[in-house]
């Protein structure tokens, strides 16, 4: 009997510990994704040209569902396609224009950064400088680009094996990261 209770009393700990710990993953990942701030907007080489991109080099995306200068990018959007949150003066980098940079108010009352009035996002499966993961994607209801430095849609497919993750099946339906519509 007293096997059983020690037993069950370990077991108990370790099940404990294991939701902590799913719990701080979690809230890691969500606080990763609204820790997405800049001040300096640059361009950055790529496998499509130059885009916009944060002052690391990580690259830049507006979303084509975004309208009137509003983003329509939140819950499980804002986890995979973290919205670029203004910290500190704006400034614009070699080839940006400063007068494209700008904020809109997200529903938090937080500042957004934007560029000729696109809302501005990273992509969660972009980890380094250069990489372009999320061009051409189709998920959450339209398409994301990397911006030019004039601040409209770069359409470039990356080169085969660029870093997208879209597959088409053999139905001809393009399906991203997160399955097929």
């Amino acid at each position: 009997m007293l096997k059983r209770t020690v037993l069950g009393a370990v077991l108990a700990v370790a099940l404990a510990a294991a939701g902590v710990a799913a719990a701080a993953a979690v809230t890691h990942q969500s606080s990763a994704a609204s820790n997405a701030t800049a001040g300096r907007v640059t361009l950055h080489k790529t496998k499509i040209g130059n885009v916009l991109a944060t002052s690391s080099g990580r690259t830049l995306y507006l979303f084509l569902k975004d309208k009137n200068r509003k983003s329509a990018c939140y819950g499980q959007c804002a986890t995979y396609w973290p919205p670029l949150m203004k910290k500190g003066a704006l400034r614009a980098g070699a080839g940006v224009k400063a007068k494209l940079l700008g904020t809109t108010k997200r529903k938090n009352g937080k500042a957004q950064v934007t560029y000729r009035g696109h809302p501005l996002y990273l992509f969660k499966l972009d980890h380094a400088a250069g990489q372009i993961a999320g061009q051409g994607q189709n998920t959450f209801g339209a398409k994301w680009y990397a911006l030019s430095a004039s601040g409209t849609a770069n359409k470039k497919a990356p080169p085969a094996g660029g870093g997208t993750t879209t597959s088409t099946t053999t139905t001809g339906t393009t399906c991203g990261i997160y399955g097929c519509p």
